[in-house]
């Protein structure tokens, strides 16, 4: 059993430096792309955005307290690492880009931040895996639905002022679990049949 408060600080630190790596940084480099124009970096960004929706799925499903989101979370991340590198035509394409350049050079510095920031994030989520069995009372389940209760709160008072609704935890829960399964669907599609036929290359992703 980690020590609890570092666990929790940890934990912590873990939301908020993906609210940098894996949201804030990729969405400012999609739109430098986009106005440079630099088509590989824009087939990366865009495939790393398909993925990275998972991490937001395991939010929801963690707002509403349901245990799949412990291993949504650690999936996620691991899932988002492999494809930062998985494809051999972006390798070759950005590779290709001349290292000096700053927009190639940011997005080589955030695929490997990112890749060693997923790995290590995966393990930490993976010590809350024992919260499937258990009650998620415990501090060490806890942890982990702090940062999604405060992100629902706010999210359900800008829901309510915009469209005079409820945004409940239910509600998210349901909407988590619908966008896993077409998450599934999507990416079983792409493993059975995309993947056979394609191989490594990120045109049919």
């Amino acid at each position: 059993m980690p020590d609890l408060l570092l666990y929790r600080t940890l934990v912590w630190l873990d939301y908020r430096l993906a609210a940098l790596f894996a949201v804030g940084l990729p969405l400012v480099l999609l739109i430098w792309a986009s106005v440079r124009q630099e088509r590989a970096l824009q087939r990366l960004l865009g495939i790393y955005w398909k993925v990275a929706s998972l991490l937001l799925i395991a939010v929801l499903l963690l707002t509403d307290n349901r245990p799949m989101g412990y291993v949504v979370a650690v999936l996620a991340q691991l899932l988002v690492v492999v494809s930062l590198w998985f494809w051999v035509d972006l390798n070759e394409e950005l590779a290709d880009l001349p290292p000096w350049r700053p927009l190639p050079f940011v997005v080589r510095s955030w695929r490997w931040g990112l890749s060693v920031f997923g790995l290590l994030g995966a393990g930490l989520s993976a010590l809350a895996l024992s919260c499937l069995g258990g009650p998620l009372s415990r501090p060490l389940c806890r942890a982990w639905l702090e940062a999604p209760d405060d992100l629902h709160g706010g999210f359900a008072r800008v829901f309510g002022f915009l469209f005079g609704g409820t945004w409940t935890g239910a509600i998210a829960a349901f909407v988590g679990y619908v966008a896993l399964v077409a998450y599934v669907v999507g990416l079983l599609q792409w493993l059975l049949v995309r993947l056979p036929r394609q191989g490594r290359v990120a045109g049919g992703f």
